[in-house]
């Protein structure tokens, strides 16, 4: 059968956008590489060809050059050349050495991590820091700009990218174009509206700082949640 033949959901590319790379078997990713078949293979019957030409299956392929690929009936210099170079890809992932990522155990490294940039702002600016379960941050994210009040800072938009990134904990920092970091009303108000928030969603809000000219304050030192 096939490809264009299959159900929506059974074709390899549209399977991959609805469910993932994992529901593909290897010789449905492959297939998507290779992305067309010949005349009387679909692209997942050749596919299962490279896979079945030498013994060792998918470990064949990293170590192939595009001239034993090519060999293969239906697989010409084209598909050869973007199977070998999403396998070099992948070995470049698999050793690229992981960035070192800041471990946040304090207010003052939070502090360090942005003061030199947000204490010459001019407006406000709300920033989310995601956390991993290792107290790592893996993403910052800026949510607002502007004075902060209860329509710009709503739960929906400061924890929707900490719940797409699987966030353990969040941090919330905000500048104060005065210099001054003391916390308004409305400062605390919002704080404690997201602090309830993540609980519901069970991501942690660990600390807001407020960042001012060359000094800062955090919520938590100031037990202010």
């Amino acid at each position: 059968m096939i490809i264009r033949e299959l159900p929506i959901d059974e074709r390899p590319r549209e399977k991959l956008m609805i469910y993932g790379t994992s529901a593909l078997s290897n010789a449905e990713l492959l297939s998507v590489i290779i992305r067309t078949g010949t005349n009387n293979k679909s692209a997942v019957a050749l596919a299962n060809e490279v896979l079945t030409y030498r013994e060792n299956g998918i470990a064949f392929l990293m170590e192939c050059l595009p001239e034993e690929l090519a060999e293969i009936q239906g697989i010409g210099q084209a598909k050869a050349c973007q199977i070998v170079a999403a396998v070099e890809l992948g070995k470049r992932i698999a050793t690229k050495p992981k960035e070192m990522r800041i471990h946040v155990n304090n207010p003052e490294v939070i502090a360090d991590l942005f003061m030199e940039k947000m204490r010459y702002y001019k407006k406000e600016f709300f920033n989310v820091v995601i956390l991993n379960t290792k107290g790592e941050v893996i993403a910052v994210e800026n949510v607002a700009i502007g004075d902060l009040n209860c329509t710009i800072i709503h739960p929906r938009e400061i924890f929707c990218k900490a719940v797409r990134k699987s966030a353990s904990a969040v941090i919330f920092v905000h500048n104060h174009p005065s210099g001054n970091p003391a916390p308004s009303r409305e400062d605390i108000d919002i704080t404690q509206r997201l602090v309830k928030a993540g609980e519901i969603l069970g991501i942690k809000v660990l600390d807001h700082i407020i960042i001012g000219d060359g000094t800062f304050l955090s919520f938590r030192n100031k037990n202010l949640m």
